[in-house]
């Protein structure tokens, strides 16, 4: 069976997802722009800034879910550009201690609502 997760300290899907899913103890969680959910807005600054929020954002679902970024597995970063990837890096590794997850990292032609960065996780229970 699969749960929906869905809390107000992230920004609410736009469009026909969920902000997560569990199904047996793993939590799939939607990709994560950096929006700010109290006002809906991107957070000013750059791809470093970018990061930090897609992070708080990430950090609220899964906290939603009774999880923590130590129950993640898997990460996929999407850049709007690989120019932005060592400032991207900086923050993201940052965010962990201990064994890093598992990491794709790629450029696409477009983010959503044009976006410097986008992430997704996999974190198990």
């Amino acid at each position: 069976m699969k749960k929906e997760i869905s809390t107000p300290h992230a920004p609410a899907a736009i469009g026909p997802y969920s902000q997560a899913i569990e199904a047996n103890g793993i939590v799939f969680l939607s990709g994560q722009l950096p929006i700010d959910p109290a006002t809906g807005h991107f957070v000013p600054g750059g791809v470093k800034e970018q990061t930090v929020q897609c992070f708080n954002n990430i950090k609220a679902v899964l906290s939603h879910a009774g999880c923590s970024v130590e129950h993640i597995v898997k990460t996929t970063v999407f850049l709007a550009d690989m120019s932005l990837f060592g400032d991207m890096n900086e923050v993201y590794a940052q965010q962990f201690s201990g064994t890093f997850p598992a990491r794709s990292a790629f450029a696409v032609k477009t983010l959503p609502k044009d976006a410097l960065v986008e992430i997704e996780v996999i974190a198990v229970k």
